[in-house]
């Protein structure tokens, strides 16, 4: 696979008919192969000052704009987003599907099989627009059958549950982190059993008036 895409790149190269490759980046062996085997030099992990020099005294005319070079890279940096920094968003979809198994229990149909049945029909192209119909508690075309809910209504409903939830998580962070703190030897002092005198037992009297 990565040989693949090195020959890939050295003949996106080979197609602007080059004489002389130079990179401040590094050049593996096998780019160093294909670039050599065209017949073309390669000069790499060049500085960025001598690569300045090298384009005033050649004439070059070096890119300012990098637009398109940041929107890759960005691109790039959302697409290898790692697992911690996806857990919000699996969890998010997980809670939703709660709305769908209900909505499926109301309706008197068997939850799991309908439920699947939407998310297969969801995984496939086109067919965004395909949900469950409350009244018959069929999976059809909502705009089809022109059942339409305020989006406004929608996204403030998961703003507020997702608010919810986080006010949740701080409270339980907070009750979880509480601890009575007490000094050694400050505690509630063990009761002593009391002894009673011969002359308060007799004064005692044994039947309340």
């Amino acid at each position: 696979m990565e040989e693949e895409y090195i020959q890939t790149m050295c003949m996106q190269l080979l197609k602007f008919k080059p004489d002389l490759v130079i990179t401040e980046k590094g050049l593996s062996d096998l780019a160093c192969h294909y670039l050599s085997k065209a017949g073309v030099s390669a000069i790499r992990r060049l500085r960025k000052t001598d690569n300045n020099r090298i384009a005033k005294a050649c004439g070059l005319l070096l890119s300012i704009d990098q637009r398109s070079c940041k929107s890759l890279m960005l691109e790039l940096e959302q697409a290898c987003l790692n697992s911690k920094n996806l857990w919000p968003y699996e969890a998010a979809a997980v809670a939703f599907e709660a709305i769908l198994g209900t909505l499926a229990q109301n309706c008197g149909v068997n939850v799991i099989r309908t439920v699947t049945a939407l998310q297969g029909k969801h995984a496939n192209v086109g067919n965004e627009w395909v949900g469950i119909d409350g009244n018959a508690g069929e999976i059809v075309n909502m705009k089809e059958q022109k059942i339409w809910d305020s989006y406004n209504v929608k996204a403030q409903t998961f703003k507020t549950a997702i608010e919810v939830a986080c006010v949740l998580l701080r409270i339980d962070d907070i009750v979880s982190g509480i601890k009575k703190k007490q000094a050694p030897g400050s505690g509630p002092s063990p009761s002593k059993a009391k002894i009673e005198e011969e002359g308060e037992a007799d004064n005692d009297p044994l039947i309340p008036e």
